[in-house]
Formats: C-alpha cells, structure tokens, sequence
C-alpha cells in the first residue's frame, strides 16, 4: 500500500475523522446521514449494487408500512435505507452480534432519528441463548460468524461470547411484527436463523434475500422455504465465486397460492 494510503487509513480509522458526517450519495439508502470511515463504498453508493436495486424494486419499489428484518446487518446500510423506506408506520430490526458493527450501526440509526428501527447486539439461530462468534483478524472485518457446520476453533481464531436470539420468540412476546421481507446475510448461519423463525415463514410467506456461505446453509435454507411454497432467482452478483449458489445472493419469494 502506497505511504499516503497508509497514513490516510491510519488517521481515519484511528481517530475522530473517520466519523466525520457524510450522506450517502445512491442506492436503497440515498440521502441517509452517514459516516466517513471504513467501508465507504457504503455512503459513495457502490456497495453490491445488484441488492441495492433488488431491494429498490421490492413491492414496485414502495415499501411504506412494511414490517422488514436485517439479519446480519453489520454497519446497518440495508437496516437504514430500508427503515427510512417503510417510514414511522413500518418497523425495521437490525441484528448484529459484532460489537464493533453493532456500535456504527446505533449510531447510524441516531444519526438518522430512526425511532422504528430496533436495533439487536444479537445473533439470530435456532434457539435463543449465549453461542461465540469466531473472528479471523480482528473485530473490525465483515467475516466474523458463528461456527459453520463442522468447524473447530483453531489457535488463530478469536472467538467472543455473543447473545443468540429465536425470531419467533420475539414475535411471540410482542416485540415484533411478522415480517414482509427479511434480508439474510449470516456467514453460514442462514439455514439456523431461519429454523427460528418458521412460525413467521409460514404466517406470513415473506419475501427475502438470502446470501449463501455453505453447503450446509443451502440445504437447510431451501429445506425450509420449498414446502412453504417460494420460487427463486439469482441476484447478479460481482462475487467470482463460480459455485451454482454459495457466494452469491438470492431472491426468494412465495408463489400465488392455488385459488
């Protein structure tokens, strides 16, 4: 990396600049007060642009009351574009287990006087309770994840004590409303969160985007939509992955039921 990069990232990311008030200049946020540093792909509006113009055209590209869930929302660039979409009559919940992430995307949200925004420092799974996240570098990447199927912690591998949280609970107790869209981007974990919220899926067959990490999340993820009766696209993507599905976002969403 060149000198000055270096030097930029370090004063940026080390000091108070890199909260420096900016607006997202397009895409599902556009408008949205943000913050300078890191991730800025995300204010400049280049971030995986064929989801952001998914997520612009859902429901003819008006969303105002929607009910909508953010499952892995890191900086919260979806959880706010899509809170300021579905407006004050709408409710958007954001999860986020990394607390580095977790800290940008409530300031995010008070940056933007997004009251019907819940933010979660939780991960979504199966059963709520305590789990850890494995981290391969530092608390700072978009990589942190619960173990994928199989996976062992080995000596460079940094895990961390994260709540996990059941979405049916949640809906069960009141604190949310059944969802007409989820977006899904978990690490692997994807088929877990979703085995959380069956009761949600089938009571209201939402649409969704699910980003695909492994084998196991596939099958377990289209185990549970295809009996509920949903139909699926690819959602261009400029990943490089090479794989029919994992590496790549999809968007599912529920056939007309037979009359």
């Amino acid at each position: 990396m060149h000198p000055l990069h270096s030097l930029a990232n370090l004063l940026l990311g080390r000091t108070p600049l890199g909260l420096w008030p900016v607006r997202v200049r397009g895409g599902v946020a556009a408008g949205a007060r943000w913050t300078l540093y890191p991730w800025t792909s995300y204010w400049r509006g280049t971030h995986e642009p064929a989801l952001q113009a998914a997520l612009c055209a859902l429901s003819g590209g008006d969303i105002r009351g929607w009910a909508c869930w953010d499952l892995g929302a890191h900086f919260g660039l979806y959880s706010i574009g899509l809170a300021r979409r579905v407006g004050p009559t709408g409710q958007v919940a954001a999860f986020e287990p990394n607390p580095v992430s977790f800290a940008r995307l409530e300031r995010h949200r008070r940056m933007n006087h997004l009251t019907w925004l819940k933010p979660y420092a939780a991960a979504v799974s199966a059963q709520s309770g305590t789990a850890e996240i494995y981290t391969y570098g530092n608390l700072a990447t978009t990589t942190t994840h619960l173990p994928y199927e199989g996976e062992t912690r080995s000596v460079d591998v940094g895990a961390l004590a994260v709540r996990t949280l059941r979405l049916d609970d949640l809906v069960a107790r009141g604190e949310l409303r059944t969802p007409d869209f989820i977006k899904v981007d978990v690490e692997g974990h994807a088929h877990r969160a979703l085995a959380g919220a069956r009761h949600a899926l089938a009571a209201k067959r939402p649409v969704l985007i699910v980003a695909f990490h492994s084998e196991a999340e596939v099958r377990g993820a289209l185990g549970l939509l295809a009996p509920l009766g949903y139909d699926w696209r690819k959602i261009a993507t400029d990943s490089g992955s090479l794989d029919g599905m994992i590496g790549h976002d999809f968007l599912f969403f529920p056939k007309p039921c037979a009359s």
